[in-house]
């Protein structure tokens, strides 16, 4: 008897355990696995774990080592010696850092006014991403030689480029690097970046790519000593088709020309006869193979190797015949897995969060396909609250993507959570909308020059699609987004016709026009626009700063709104969502403005992201 007593109080316990629900709080509390290689006897992967504190608002990283075919993980304090390191080769070391080139700061053209505080520009790359440019730029230096002496050019790229950016040759007389050397208002115009090789012994510099003139990033050597890297044909598109080019006995061969897709990244087997690479398709992010022929009559052939409602989001390395990745989905956070090539059999090696995930009911996750108002199918993803009833009425929120061009897969961010949204009671409406990358290369392009076009249309098919179910309460919809997604979430205010109770737009684009005055990465507003509002005869132009303008909407806004900025936001300046307050506020909408000085596109500090998401919740709660 006393033993039935234990097992039912134990199945008591482990029912309510599982009862749990993902909340903003537990989700910033997760650990976040980066991998950083396989260790040198090729015995264990190594990575590292960052975890928020939210005392001292901050991530906090500890390192470990693991077998790897999995196991038990032990604790590491240094890892540096643990890993081959490409950027050490025959004694000698290549490395980066920041060099003060330019002549920008009122103290540099006048020394004896030291204590001014001006900066003077004569071009358009004043501030990038998050940073005001005062004259400094990444080098890269061969031991202490800069290979980049006094050129004001960066190498790795900003804001976000490593030492990705930079490799020695096989045999250590040259290193390969990446740079857009451009300055001044053509560094703010143009994707153009190259392909440089510098020989060590002479000092001498030659452009690998100098045909090409959009993006070449991403260089690897093949096993074999082949110079391979990522591609995009168009100077000022940063969305092109990303293609693998391969540098063959003098000849570039591009292994993914023919393919109906654009490359993420990319790695090599270990003999070089095949490239594997991650890229988008149909909602989630896959492995594919590609065969390298070299100069024979072999045919190119691309197959996708993996598939299911999961992201592969990174590479590690290869154990025998097994490749090593990165693997997460809308209820899993990022964790280690091995792939068999051979028995497509996964293996999970690492398992960080699962004491957290073991207490949580996870979200259902729905495919569907709606057909657009131009006849083509769209996938939608739904996204259910935990122990989903189909019978009861659930508030509904279309989430808006931004990019535009990203892909919306299966997959975990720290803030746009899922997850946590569909557990707050929430049904989600995830459209993979035109301009998305994994439906191929027209879907991906028809959005540029008609942001406010079918791009809209196919928001409101996905939302009209899945409220026709019982359990979508259509008294209670919410759009929602973040820059591409915040702006179709202001164009969405001016067109839905009543549909919407709420709307959530962060770093959205308010005035297409000011936008274009104001941001950083001009070729993209540029590219995307059709060209510039001054040109009273570009009828492409035009429609964007006129018809898919949202601020020309205002007068139809009558829905509440809650905006949400960086100060230091430079992509999508504060003006925009300043703009946007200010009309809602003036015409009387119910509306409120969260501004994080401190935080730029996104927001990053524990304590903030934690803000974030309770000022989220609570106005949904609001007004829906």
């Amino acid at each position: 008897m006393k033993n039935l007593v234990l097992i039912a109080l134990f199945m008591i316990s482990t029912t309510g355990i599982a009862q749990e629900i993902m909340t903003p709080e537990t989700l910033w509390k997760l650990g976040r696995v980066s991998a950083l290689g396989i260790s040198k006897d090729g015995k264990a992967i190594i990575y590292k774990v960052s975890k928020p504190d939210m005392v001292e608002n901050k991530l906090n990283s500890t390192c470990y080592s693991i077998p790897i075919s999995g196991g038990k993980a032990k604790e590491i304090k240094e890892y540096k010696s643990l890993l081959n390191d490409k950027n050490i080769l025959n004694g000698k070391t290549i490395s980066h850092k920041e060099i003060k080139i330019d002549k920008v700061l009122g103290k540099d053209f006048y020394p004896e006014l030291d204590k001014s505080n001006v900066q003077i520009y004569e071009g358009l790359d004043y501030r990038h991403w998050d940073t005001w440019n005062e004259g400094n730029h990444n080098h890269v230096f061969v031991d202490d030689l800069d290979i980049m002496a006094n050129e004001p050019f960066d190498c790795p790229q900003k804001p976000f480029g490593g030492d990705e950016d930079y490799i020695f040759s096989p045999d250590g007389k040259k290193v390969i690097y990446v740079s857009k050397k451009k300055a001044g208002t053509a560094y703010a115009t143009s994707t153009n970046t190259n392909l440089y090789e510098y020989y060590i012994e002479s000092k001498t510099t030659k452009n690998l790519t100098e045909k090409n003139l959009g993006y070449d990033i991403a260089p690897q050597f093949s096993p074999t000593g082949d110079l391979s890297w990522l591609q995009m044909k168009q100077d000022g598109y940063e969305a092109d088709k990303n293609d693998i080019i391969v540098r063959h006995k003098g000849l570039d061969i591009n292994l993914t020309s023919n393919w109906d897709g654009t490359v993420d990244s990319f790695i090599w087997s270990k003999d070089g006869k095949n490239v594997y690479f991650i890229a988008a398709v149909d909602g989630t992010k896959q492995l594919f193979e590609v065969n390298f022929p070299g100069l024979t009559k072999i045919m190119i052939r691309i197959n996708q190797i993996t598939k299911g409602d999961f992201d592969i989001n990174g590479f590690v390395g290869f154990d025998d015949s097994k490749i090593i990745v990165t693997r997460g989905d809308m209820n899993h956070a990022n964790e280690i897995y091995s792939y068999d090539l051979k028995s497509s059999e996964w293996n999970r090696i690492t398992k960080v969060n699962d004491d957290v995930y073991s207490k949580i009911t996870k979200c259902k996750t729905e495919r569907r396909y709606v057909t657009t108002t131009d006849g083509k199918k769209m996938l939608v993803w739904v996204i259910l609250p935990p122990n989903f009833d189909a019978s009861k009425k659930y508030p509904t929120l279309l989430y808006c993507q931004g990019g535009p061009q990203s892909a919306l897969t299966q997959f975990y961010s720290f803030r746009w959570n899922f997850q946590v949204m569909a557990s707050q009671g929430y049904v989600v409406v995830a459209p993979n909308r035109r301009g998305m990358p994994g439906h191929g290369i027209e879907w991906n392009e028809k959005i540029s020059g008609d942001w406010g076009g079918q791009v809209m249309d196919d928001y409101l098919s996905a939302i009209d699609d899945v409220s026709k179910e019982s359990y979508v309460d259509k008294e209670r919809l919410g759009a929602i987004g973040a820059s591409y997604g915040g702006y179709s979430v202001f164009y969405l205010a001016g067109i839905h016709n009543n549909r919407f109770q709420t709307f959530i737009s962060h770093a959205g684009i308010f005035n297409t026009q000011s936008m274009y005055g104001t941001t950083e990465e001009v070729f993209f507003t540029h590219y995307d626009s059709g060209g510039a509002y001054w040109e009273n005869e570009n009828k492409i132009a035009q429609k964007t700063f006129n018809e898919f303008n949202p601020i020309t909407l205002v007068n139809k806004w009558n829905t509440p709104i809650f905006i949400i900025q960086g100060g230091i936001d430079y992509r999508v300046p504060i003006g925009q969502s300043q703009e946007a307050f200010q009309a809602a506020q003036l015409k009387g909408i119910k509306s409120k403005f969260m501004v994080f000085p401190e935080e730029n596109h996104w927001v990053l500090k524990p304590q903030n992201g934690l803000v974030w998401q309770r000022e989220f919740f609570k106005w949904l709660k609001e007004t829906l």
